[in-house]
């Protein structure tokens, strides 16, 4: 790094500044230093880096997805938490495999200090503890309507001259924490807010909005009485997130967690205090989570319900914390302590931290594009709750891809994107580009179309040959896959085309296994699609099988039993490709397409849709505006 000192400051210069070492900081970082380029990122703590500020956990219902798809481009969330988790289990289990999400509970501090020690060892990248106060750009035409990054100031003077600059600024971002009355211009966990660089974007002709989010209190573990609640254990045996983790070596004993509830005292307490939550005396300026509220918001909007679930989850191994998954207030503190003790199992409680709600500036919509870079201002990215989503899934996903595509710039590559029809990240940063969001995003597997395809078993099949393109997985990891691919196919194969007739031994085997009776020959395919029967049962009368590993056996067994739907969704994400291949020029006046309503209009000038398949998603382009639209392309 090349470093001058010019009239009492200190100037260097790098190719990429990251501004921000949360979640999604961490994999822009990493991707960017991985692929050669020398890389600063920024934290107004060291102690912060991939600070988990609210839940101790990591996955979950369509979060796992992400983390899964995230590992098989080559990112680090995935084999971090496979190094730190205390518990770990598969959700939804009961259901079908396009809803099955891992979530795994993990050491908060050990998390942050093994991801701190990744980022210190990674070549190329520099971390630096400082706050950024400024973007520098210079103008590209005359009107300054186009601009280039060309640098960062820190708050202490320092210039870092850069080609690229990432935001992921988390919620530091003029940030305020609120306690019922009592208010401070703090970030999350009392650290230092990042006060001066929202003016600076703005005149940058960047749209800030206030988002909302919030967290609840941690208690004392010792003060809590675990017999009184529900005892919720690990799974046995425990499958990692990363693809690149060997299984037999995390099996390891578990930590529990617990579950208790609300009840009609805790409520009581709740609506007796409305009028001292900032939420409901219009103190708070930002709209918060819609999916994942406060408890206050729960008692009031489902008033039918009498009881909410309240999850008990341990923070480590080497602290006594435990945090109340589904109870986040912005209640006074000692409103927060007499509704905590109503809890069964929590009625000596003592609380450790208190819950509150924090406020931040974070983007508009319309000024992304599709490679997460911002419009207007050539180099300049960004990623996570900077973007209006929320959570550590979502983060690290966008930090990935930004840190992706900043480098593809740098190179003079097209941009990596991911469509809906091939990745729950796709779906991600689609709806982020494409939707009015009032709230923070959340991901949903309800959000993605095709989820029986995008499912988090396959996320190497799917997309480790474009991590491997991309530069950040090894030719020895994608071998592997590709090895995983010739051995699905190749036992699907067989299955489809090894027959048995109905001879007295399949007769007895079908009774036994209570299956209807075979008059013709069968496929060992077509029977083992019928509900009763599976691959292990199918052992019995299938003596040529070969041992294969459980991976390949879960794929072999989830393409023959859901065939049907699978051919289905295929078709269905045929139609959607050819709309997504229909681009839109850049440079497209909208004001020259005649026969456009006006709102739809606004909107696709807002938005600036990259193909037809997006512009259809935007929220106010109906359906015949498509159609004047293709006309007018054509």
């Amino acid at each position: 790094m090349n470093t001058k000192y010019i009239d009492n400051h200190i100037e260097e210069e790098t190719d990429v500044c990251v501004i921000g070492a949360g979640h999604a900081g961490c994999e822009a970082a990493l991707a960017c230093a991985r692929l050669g380029f020398e890389t600063i990122i920024f934290t107004v703590s060291i102690e912060s880096i991939a600070l988990m500020p609210c839940n101790p956990n990591i996955g979950g219902t369509s979060k796992g997805h992400l983390v899964r798809e995230l590992d098989a481009l080559g990112g680090e969330m995935g084999r971090n938490i496979d190094k730190t988790f205390i518990q770990s289990r598969m959700l939804n289990s009961s259901k079908g495999p396009a809803v099955h999400s891992l979530r795994a509970q993990a050491d908060k501090s050990e998390y942050s200090r093994s991801m701190r020690k990744v980022l210190e060892n990674q070549d190329h990248l520099t971390i630096k503890q400082g706050e950024v106060c400024e973007i520098i750009t210079e103008k590209i035409n005359e009107d300054g309507s186009e601009k280039k990054i060309t640098g960062v100031r820190t708050y202490t003077g320092t210039v870092i001259r850069c080609k690229a600059v990432i935001l992921a600024t988390g919620t530091y971002l003029k940030a305020r924490c609120l306690c019922g009355e009592a208010i401070t211009y703090t970030g999350p966990n009392g650290l230092q807010a990042a006060n001066n660089l929202s003016a600076s974007l703005i005149e940058n002709g960047i749209r800030l909005r206030r988002f909302k989010t919030g967290t609840p209190a941690r208690m004392d573990g010792r003060t809590l009485d675990y017999s009184k609640m529900e005892e919720q254990k690990g799974d046995v045996p425990i499958i990692p997130f990363s693809f690149s983790t060997d299984p037999s070596t995390i099996q390891k004993e578990q930590v529990s967690c617990y579950l208790t509830y609300t009840n009609e005292k805790t409520h009581a307490i709740i609506r007796a205090n409305l009028d001292r939550s900032p939420i409901y005396a219009g103190v708070i300026e930002g709209t918060g989570p819609r999916y994942c509220p406060s408890i206050e918001d729960k008692v009031v909007k489902f008033a039918d319900k009498d009881r909410h679930q309240i999850f008990i989850e341990p923070e480590g191994l080497y602290t006594n914390e435990v945090y109340l998954s589904g109870m986040s207030s912005s209640l006074p503190e000692d409103v927060q302590l007499q509704m905590y003790r109503t809890l069964p199992g929590l009625e000596n409680c003592h609380m450790v931290r208190n819950a509150y709600a924090i406020e931040y500036d974070c983007l508009e919509p319309g000024q992304l594009s599709l490679s997460l870079e911002i419009r207007g201002i050539s180099g300049l990215f960004s990623a996570g709750q900077f973007n209006g989503s929320s959570g550590y899934e979502e983060a690290a996903a966008q930090g990935l891809i930004a840190g992706i595509n900043t480098s593809n710039k740098l190179m003079g590559r097209e941009p990596l994107i991911l469509d809906r029809s091939e990745a729950y990240i796709g779906v991600l940063i689609d709806d982020l580009v494409s939707k009015e969001n009032n709230e923070p995003y959340r991901m949903m597997t309800s959000r993605a179309e095709y989820r029986l395809l995008l499912r988090q078993d396959n996320a190497d099949l799917r997309l480790r040959k474009k991590g491997y393109e991309a530069g950040l997985v090894s030719e020895e990891e994608y071998n592997k896959t590709i090895r995983k691919k010739e051995l699905i196919y190749k036992e699907l194969d067989r299955l489809n085309t090894t027959t048995v007739g109905g001879n007295a031994q399949i007769q007895a085997f079908l009774r036994k296994n209570g299956s209807a009776p075979i008059k013709t020959a069968f496929s060992l395919a077509d029977l083992m699609s019928r509900q009763e029967l599976d691959y292990a049962k199918l052992a019995e009368i299938d003596p040529d099988r070969q041992e294969l590993p459980a991976d390949v056996i879960e794929q072999v067994e989830i393409e023959i039993k859901y065939r049907g739907y699978i051919e289905r969704q295929t078709r269905q994400i045929e139609a959607f490709v050819k709309n997504e291949r229909k681009k839109i020029p850049d440079d497209i006046d909208y004001n020259n397409v005649e026969s456009l309503r006006i709102e739809a209009r606004q909107k696709l000038k807002q938005f600036r849709p990259a193909n037809i398949g997006q512009a259809s998603r935007i929220s106010g382009v109906s359906p015949s505006d498509i159609a004047v639209l293709l006309v007018y392309l054509k």
